[in-house]
């Protein structure tokens, strides 16, 4: 989380940008150039879609700090699709953004460790050791409890990287099951002192752990509980924009000392042509402006 941090202070921005790319959002001259050269098909839809990752990474790499792939929406592109992932997340690090890769992965035992291994450690290959994937983190799901958490804290540790665990998430139904009351309080306040827990021992040099959180800015009372409850614990915080959720929402996730968060939009800046008198081929400059605009609703309210 040190390095989130400094990227952040950097910046003077707790903003990560969110690459969700459906290939409807992204601008037609450059999904016909990509079909042309591959064929109206995955490959092709793979090959648009990076492309305009780029556009997008390279007219906000100065300002904004980190970058959020969802790997559903490369996933839907099959191989072509995850090999457009891959190369995401090795064009955002070359720029110097921190990678978010966002893949709520998780099971048990051994199976919890081969997914740490995939988006954190390293595969070995009859005694050579190698990276599949290189983002600075990944989204887990602790839904299934500490043996299927231990191997990524473990790797996390290990090779410098971190996680966050899903507490409280930004979706409508969410509290069909994390609102829910136990005996000592909500599954959601059970599930962020579980998170304390994991991620002790892991304290870095401005006080947070490499066990950050998941809290949606669309539930502002429940993310001022948590922050209580978490004082050591980093929120990565969906649902601002898009969702419904702004500034003040988000505010309620950062600590006194302004940091403690970092607030994600993914359409409101993958999109940001589609609003006002943008022509399509000033989807960059677009994205760009709207990550300055964000920069400066959060920074007033933080």
């Amino acid at each position: 989380m040190d390095k989130l941090i400094e990227k952040i202070i950097e910046k003077n921005n707790p903003t990560v940008a969110g690459l969700d790319p459906k290939l409807e959002y992204v601008p037609s001259y450059i999904i016909d150039k990509a079909f042309e050269e591959h064929g109206k098909n995955l490959k092709g839809a793979a090959a648009a879609i990076l492309e305009f990752n780029k556009g997008l990474i390279d007219s906000f790499a100065d300002i904004v700090p980190a970058v959020k792939p969802q790997s559903a929406y490369y996933e839907m592109y099959g191989s072509a699709g995850v090999m457009a992932l891959e190369e995401t997340i090795k064009y955002a690090k070359s720029k110097g953004l921190y990678v978010i890769l966002d893949v709520k992965r998780n099971d048990i035992g051994t199976t919890a460790s081969a997914y740490s291994c995939a988006y954190l450690g390293q595969t070995d290959i009859c005694g050579e050791k190698v990276r599949p994937f290189e983002p600075d983190s990944v989204t887990v799901n602790g839904y299934l409890g500490t043996d299927g958490i231990a191997p990524f804290v473990k790797d996390c540790t290990e090779f410098d990287r971190d996680i966050f665990v899903l507490v409280k998430t930004s979706n409508p139904s969410s509290g069909e099951l994390q609102d829910l009351m136990l005996s000592d309080g909500t599954v959601y306040e059970k599930m962020a002192n579980l998170v304390n827990g994991w991620g002790e021992g892991t304290i870095g040099k401005y006080g947070y752990s490499r066990v950050g959180c998941v809290v949606g800015a669309t539930y502002p009372e429940q993310a001022q509980i948590l922050r209580k409850v978490m004082p050591s614990v980093f929120f990565l915080v969906p649902g601002y924009g898009a969702q419904g959720g702004g500034g003040k929402d988000a505010s309620y996730s950062f600590n006194k000392d302004g940091l403690g968060a970092i607030v994600n939009s993914s359409r409101g800046i993958m999109c940001a042509y589609k609003k006002g008198d943008f022509d399509e081929k000033d989807f960059a400059a677009a994205a760009r402006q709207e990550c300055i605009a964000m920069r400066e609703e959060l920074n007033k309210w933080r």
